[in-house]
C-alpha cells in the first residue's frame, strides 16, 4: 500500500471510530486524531478527563432555568450544550446508550433536575461496572418512581422493577419472547427490592424543586429467603444484581446491545459471543468491552461502515457540530433538542421504558423530510465557523478541477463521508451541469455550500 493510500485509509478508519464513537467530526479534527493514533485515540476517547467545575458554572449562567430544572424543558438547553460542543464525545454518546437502555421518562417524571442527574450518573459510570451502574440507577429517584418502587412494600411487592430488570435492562428475551428466568424469579427480584425508596431533600432555592436521593427502610424490607436464579438467601437488591451480572444471558444482552449500538443495525453473532466472553472474563467492564470492539478487525472493517441508520440525535448533533456555530452557550442550542424530537427521538423523555427503537424505524416519509430539511439548513449556514472551513478546504482542492474531483473534495471536507456509486453518480452529473470547475472565492462558495445540502439530502446520509 502506498503512502497515499495508508493516508486515506488511517483518515477512513479515525472517521469512522469518531461517527460510532462520537457525532462525527471535522476533517482538521480527523487529521489531529489521525496524528494521534488510533489505539491512543481509543484510548483517549474512553478515558475523558474531569469536567471542570467553571464549565457547569458557565452553562448555569446562561441556562438560569436549568439550575432549577422544574420541567424536563428546562432540561433540555444543558443536555444539548454539551452534546453539540463536548470535547469529551464517548462520554455524551454512552450517556446516550444508556438513556435508551435504562430509560427513564420526562412524561411521567417531569422533574428536570432528576433526569439531569440520571444522565449524569450514566457519563461518570457508563464506562465502568455494568454491576455498579445497575445497583446506582435501581438506586436513583427516577428510576424508582418511574417503576413504581416506592410504591413496593413488605408483604405488597410491586413487580413492575423486578420485572424491567431482568427483561429490559439486564437478560432480555428471545425471539419467542422467553427469558434466561422465570415469573418465579421476578417476584423474587421485586421482594428483595422492597425498602429501597427515596425522599426529598431541601430545595437549593426558596420554594424550588425538591431534589430526592435514596433512602432505605429497613423495616419496610422483605426479610425472609428468596429464591432467585437457583439461588436461595436473605438477598436485597445489591444481590439480586449481583446474581444477574454473573450470568452469561446478562453478558449477551449487553453485548448484543452495546454491538448494535456502537456498529450495525444487523448482529453478528460470532463478534457478540467474543464481546459475551471478554463481559465475563471483565466482571462487565463497559470500558473493557468497548475497547477490544473498537480495536478489532471487525469494528474497523468496511462492511460496517455506514451501514448504520443514524438517530435523530446522531443527524441532529453531528450536523451542528460539522456547522460548529456554538461559541459560548446559547438558548438557540436547545432548538437542537426540539429538531431530535421532531425526528421522532424527544431526548430526556423516552416513548416508554423499552426505549427507542432504532435502525430503520427511526425513518418514515414524515421523519425523513425533517432530516433532509435540518441537514441541509445546517450545512447552509454560511456564517459559522464550520461551514467557512469547509468551504475553503474544497477551494483549496485548486481551480479546474473535474466534476467527480470537486465532489469528492465536498465528501472529504465533511468529514470524510462515503456515498454510494448511485448517488455520487448523479451528484458528479449535477456537477458537470454547472461546469467543469470547482467554485471559488468569486461565487462566496455558494455552489460548495450547495453540494454540501445535495450531500446530506442523499439515502446514503442517512447512515453512518
Amino acid at each position: 500500500m502506498t503512502t497515499v493510500a495508508r493516508k486515506h485509509q488511517d483518515v477512513a478508519v479515525m472517521a469512522h471510530l469518531l461517527r460510532r464513537a462520537g457525532f462525527g467530526a471535522t476533517r482538521d479534527q480527523i487529521d489531529q486524531y489521525v496524528a494521534r493514533g488510533y489505539e491512543e485515540t481509543v484510548e483517549d476517547l474512553l478515558n475523558p478527563v474531569a469536567a471542570r467545575p467553571e464549565d457547569q458554572d458557565l452553562m448555569d449562567r446562561y441556562f438560569i432555568a436549568s439550575v432549577e430544572a422544574r420541567s424536563v424543558g428546562h432540561a433540555d438547553p444543558q443536555w444539548s450544550w454539551r452534546l453539540a460542543t463536548t470535547t469529551k464525545p464517548l462520554e455524551e454518546k454512552i450517556a446516550l446508550f444508556w438513556h435508551s437502555l435504562l430509560a427513564v421518562g420526562g412524561i411521567k417524571l417531569d422533574h428536570g433536575l432528576e433526569m439531569l442527574t440520571e444522565i449524569d450518573l450514566f457519563r461518570r459510570l457508563g464506562l465502568g461496572s455494568f454491576r455498579t451502574l445497575l445497583f446506582e440507577i435501581s438506586r436513583n429517584p427516577g428510576m424508582m418512581y418511574w417503576l413504581d418502587n416506592q410504591n413496593s412494600h413488605k408483604g405488597a411487592p410491586n413487580e413492575n422493577y423486578g420485572r424491567e430488570l431482568l427483561e429490559l435492562f439486564s437478560m432480555g428475551i428471545d425471539e419467542l419472547g422467553e427469558g434466561a428466568y422465570t415469573e418465579d424469579d421476578v417476584k423474587a427480584a421485586a421482594r428483595a427490592f422492597t425498602g429501597w425508596a427515596s425522599k426529598p431533600t431541601p430545595p437549593p432555592f426558596f420554594l424550588g424543586p425538591f431534589p430526592m436521593e435514596f433512602r432505605f427502610d429497613k423495616a419496610d424490607h422483605d426479610n425472609d429467603d428468596k429464591l432467585f436464579l437457583g439461588e436461595t438467601g436473605n438477598f436485597d437488591g445489591g444481590d439480586i444484581i449481583d446474581i444477574i451480572v454473573t450470568k452469561r444471558a446478562t453478558a449477551r444482552f449487553v453485548a448484543m446491545r452495546l454491538y448494535l449500538f456502537f456498529v450495525s443495525d444487523e448482529p453478528d453473532n460470532a463478534e457478540i459471543e467474543r464481546l459475551s466472553d471478554i463481559f465475563q472474563e471483565t466482571d462487565g467492564d463497559i470500558r473493557a468491552i468497548l475497547r477490544s470492539l473498537f480495536n478489532s478487525d471487525h469494528f474497523k472493517s468496511e462492511s460496517v461502515r455506514f451501514r448504520k441508520v443514524k438517530s435523530p440525535a446522531e443527524l441532529v448533533f453531528g450536523a451542528a457540530r460539522l456547522a460548529d456555530r456554538f461559541d459560548i452557550p446559547d438558548m438557540d442550542s436547545s432548538t437542537l433538542a426540539n429538531q431530535a424530537m421532531f425526528m421522532g427521538q424527544h431526548l430526556l423523555n423516552p416513548p416508554g421504558v423499552e426505549g427507542w427503537h432504532e435502525g430503520e424505524e427511526w425513518v418514515d416519509s414524515g421523519s425523513l423530510i425533517e432530516r433532509i430539511n435540518f441537514a441541509a439548513s445546517e450545512l447552509g449556514r454560511t456564517d459559522s465557523t464550520g461551514i467557512q472551513r469547509m468551504i475553503e478546504l474544497v477551494e483549496y482542492a485548486g481551480e479546474g478541477v473535474g466534476p467527480e474531483e470537486f465532489v469528492e473534495a465536498c465528501l472529504d471536507a465533511m468529514g470524510s463521508i462515503d456515498l454510494g456509486s448511485g448517488s455520487k453518480a448523479v451528484l458528479v452529473e449535477h456537477a458537470a451541469q454547472n461546469g467543469p470547475d470547482t467554485p471559488g472565492a468569486l461565487d462566496g462558495g455558494e455552489r460548495i455550500v450547495e453540494m454540501f445540502q445535495l450531500i446530506v439530502s442523499t439515502p446514503d446520509y442517512q447512515y453512518c
